[in-house]
């Protein structure tokens, strides 16, 4: 049997692991016979099944979709099982749960339904409820973290200390994945400073986690993010280094695809251990982690940071804070901007029509806890 997907974070070395032929959705809609769904709701993949992949299907194609409600569209599904297009489907999901007993789904004879139960019965709930009790009753009582889904098994004394470097990793994390292309084949976590005394196990597990968020939504944790890594095919190698660095402790996360190197550096600073990035690509600055980063790197030319904040303050981005390198006069210059909100791909389109500008990079950290 030939089993086609598409994944854009799935290396190819692992789609040939698991014996898969990676293809473009285009090419799904096209030569799929079965279509099934597996991926979480995101606003990248909501109705990612809509009219025009119903469209360019097989006539007589089947789907399934047991995943998240909302990533089909629910009318252009019902229209496509009544046009015949659709020859069956079958749902566990729903866009609006429980689904509505008038809904024009509910009439299809060619639709197995389900009612994504999980773990709803009466004895069932009964059962979590007492466990979650004994659970809370032994963190708020002893601070032991114990039978956890979401992170590692670890005492008080153990977690305050490294709960800012969990912190610092989880950012890291998730700006090293929004600086890279999709799908990489390794992820290289270097400790530096006094941090290599400490276990790098969990630290490591939260740069996983904050690589995979924006990817795989709320369903990745401290505990399986390992284990999506490795189903992606990404590798991940730990080091711990006694080379001299400006800092007492420092995190380098590095994501190689294609023999390209997308690095990004962090440290603490302050009584309070805040996180700060002090470095892209091998190039040294200094800025916290904010909403919203903007990264550029421009031909080192007079009146560049003039340019680039008269068209951030045209299109409404606040910049709160910035941070400039350059390696020698006349080459090119690194500049990241701190801002308040998200600016507009207006903005970033604008920034890129001029000839020098070489690149621009927005990162994402909304909705992190990012400061203590």
């Amino acid at each position: 049997m030939r089993v086609i997907a598409y994944d854009p974070f799935l290396s190819d070395a692992r789609a040939k692991t698991i014996n898969v032929e990676k293809v473009s959705l285009d090419k799904i809609w096209g030569q799929a016979d079965f279509i099934t769904v597996h991926m979480p709701l995101t606003d990248a993949t909501r109705n990612i099944v809509g009219r025009d992949a119903f469209a360019n299907m097989k006539d007589g194609v089947r789907l399934i979709n047991c995943a998240r409600g909302g990533l089909i569209e629910e009318e252009a599904l019902h229209e496509a099982i009544q046009s015949g297009k659709v020859a069956a489907a079958g749902l566990d999901v729903y866009e609006n749960e429980p689904l509505p007993a008038d809904h024009p789904m509910r009439q299809c004879a060619n639709l197995v339904m389900t009612p994504h139960l999980g773990a709803s019965t009466e004895e069932a709930q009964t059962n979590v409820g007492i466990e979650i009790a004994e659970t809370v009753s032994a963190i708020l009582t002893q601070g032991l973290i114990t039978n956890a889904v979401n992170m590692p098994s670890m005492d008080a004394h153990t977690l305050h200390a490294l709960k800012p470097y969990l912190r610092l990793g989880t950012i890291l994390g998730t700006i090293a994945q929004q600086i890279s292309p999709d799908a990489i084949e390794r992820l290289e976590i270097t400790f530096y400073g006094k941090i290599v005394d400490l276990d790098s196990m969990p630290i490591t597990r939260a740069i996983q986690k904050g690589y995979l968020n924006k990817i795989s939504g709320d369903r990745i944790n401290d505990v399986n993010a390992a284990v999506k890594m490795k189903h992606l095919g990404i590798d991940v190698e730990i080091t711990k280094s006694n080379a001299d660095t400006p800092y007492i402790e420092l995190i380098e996360v590095c994501a190689i695809s294609g023999g390209e190197r997308y690095m990004v550096e962090g440290t603490l600073m302050g009584r309070d251990l805040n996180p700060r990035i002090v470095g892209f690509n091998g190039r040294d600055i200094e800025i916290s982690p904010s909403k919203y980063l903007l990264i550029v790197e421009n031909k080192d030319m007079l009146g560049m940071v003039g340019m680039l904040g008269t068209i951030l303050g045209n299109d409404g981005s606040n910049i709160a804070n910035m941070s400039l390198n350059r390696k020698r006069p006349g080459e090119t210059a690194l500049t990241v901007f701190e801002l308040d909100s998200r600016p507009s791909q207006k903005a970033i389109n604008e920034m890129l029509a001029s000839d020098r500008i070489l690149k621009v990079q927005l990162v994402s950290l909304d909705g992190m806890k990012l400061n203590p």
